[in-house]
């Protein structure tokens, strides 16, 4: 994988294909093996880029100037200036989305179209910011994630009714399981805390494109619902859809669907 060196640390990302540029943005606590069949899909007809987030896959740990999505968007405008990409399709799920956003908003000139995926602009819910605020003290306090913590964290990625014997499920749990300590500490839990402590950026949600803009989310994501969706697309005036049979990480529970759904879209905003 390419690297390019960002705020002093080094950033990993996947460069695939040929044709209009697509920048991935994925979510907390995945590597680019989240948009593995976004990634193969798409690169038939477009170059698809797909960093890794601080502290995942093989991205460096996260830059002390790093405080806010603001600066997540500005270190992937960095990016873009490295790779000599003019103008670009941003595609953001769940934190892709959270920078996304504010990077279409930083340097809408460079955006050519614009997809939010499973995420929310605004501020996280006070008992679910507390929640998760717990969960990383105790990821902190163990330097590890434990088994009880796997148990509460895992679902919440996914829809209800998925088999938890499945390889897609099982898979993910090892990840989280084999995140080593330095990683968790350096990277991991204070990227979790940005995230859910993030301040409210609904209002600039009017100043998108309504016209190359698209909000998608599954129709059984837990903690981005599908009414976060509809308030999002709505202070857009953009179109939003639901993806069937899919949680949190909709591009890998029903790939076919969404890779549908962005091809659909990319061929008439590129």
């Amino acid at each position: 994988m390419p690297i390019v060196v960002i705020d002093d640390q080094p950033l990993h990302y996947v460069d695939q294909g040929c044709g209009p540029a697509v920048l991935l943005g994925q979510s907390y606590l995945w590597d680019h093996q989240m948009w593995a069949p976004q990634i193969e899909a798409l690169s038939q007809h477009y170059r698809v880029i797909v960093p890794e987030l601080w502290g995942h896959g093989k991205s460096g740990p996260l830059p002390s100037q790093t405080r806010s999505m603001n600066d997540l968007a500005r270190q992937m405008l960095s990016l873009l200036d490295h790779l000599n990409i003019a103008k670009v399709n941003l595609v953001g799920l769940s934190v892709g989305g959270m920078w996304g956003a504010p990077l279409a908003l930083l340097a809408p000139e460079r955006i050519n179209s614009l997809v939010l995926m499973d995420t929310y602009l605004g501020a996280e819910p006070d008992a679910t910011r507390e929640k998760y605020f717990a969960l990383l003290n105790a990821i902190e306090a163990a330097g590890a994630i434990p088994e009880p913590l796997l148990d509460i964290i895992v679902p919440i990625f996914f829809r209800p009714g998925i088999d938890p014997t499945c390889a897609l499920y099982q898979d993910f749990r090892q990840s989280l399981r084999e995140f080593p300590r330095e990683r968790l500490l350096d990277s991991i839990v204070p990227l979790g805390r940005l995230i859910f402590g993030r301040e409210d950026a609904l209002e600039g949600l009017c100043r998108l494109p309504a016209d190359t803009t698209l909000v998608m989310c599954g129709n059984e994501d837990q903690p981005r619902p599908p009414a976060e969706t509809k308030e999002m697309a709505e202070l857009i005036g953009c179109p939003w859809v639901l993806i069937p049979d899919a949680g949190h990480i909709s591009s890998r529970e029903n790939p076919e669907f969404v890779n549908g759904a962005l091809l659909t879209f990319l061929a008439t905003h590129t």
